[in-house]
């Protein structure tokens, strides 16, 4: 809740709430032949049915069940930066940072990285743990998590990709 108090006193827009991060995956999605990724963030509303399948580790497996089925009030899916963006502290950095999904060779890695001043730095948010062309999990890097935008006491369906206060470089 510190996060929403910090986000008020510097007069944000927005706010961020905490969220059930269990329910929550971070995914690396495969674009077209698997050459290039993105990220993907898949929730688990109720229970009625499963919206993903993991397996495996490092880097582990994940099987996107939501898209075999109307997910509708099951699983949310949030595909893009019209669905999620990066905040740290109570400065919402979505105009500024883009996250985007790259491939070393050896891992995936969620990085956010400036769109306008390119002197700023590019952050580590999440690896895989290997590399691949299939739908793979992140994992989130310390200090990382997942909140969700509010305006004044509405929770909006827009999801953070989280932290307190930057890395240090």
């Amino acid at each position: 809740m510190a996060a929403v108090s910090a986000a008020q006193a510097q007069g944000s827009l927005f706010t961020a709430v905490p969220v059930d991060t269990s329910k929550f995956i971070l995914v690396s999605a495969p674009i077209g032949n698997g050459e290039r990724s993105q990220l993907n963030i898949y929730e688990q509303r109720s229970e009625k049915r499963p919206c993903f399948a993991v397996s495996g580790s490092s880097p582990a497996i994940v099987d996107p069940l939501l898209s075999t089925f109307d997910f509708t009030g099951i699983c949310n899916r949030y595909i893009d930066g019209n669905g999620y963006s990066l905040r740290i502290g109570g400065d919402d950095l979505g105009t500024r940072y883009r996250l985007m999904v790259v491939n070393t060779g050896s891992d995936m890695e969620l990085l956010a990285a400036p769109t306008r001043d390119r002197s700023q730095p590019t952050f580590l948010i999440a690896s895989t743990g290997g590399a691949g062309s299939d739908f793979l999990k992140f994992n989130l890097e310390p200090g990382w998590t997942l909140m969700r935008r509010a305006y004044g006491k509405k929770t909006l369906g827009h999801i953070y990709v989280f932290r307190d206060s930057a890395p240090a470089q």
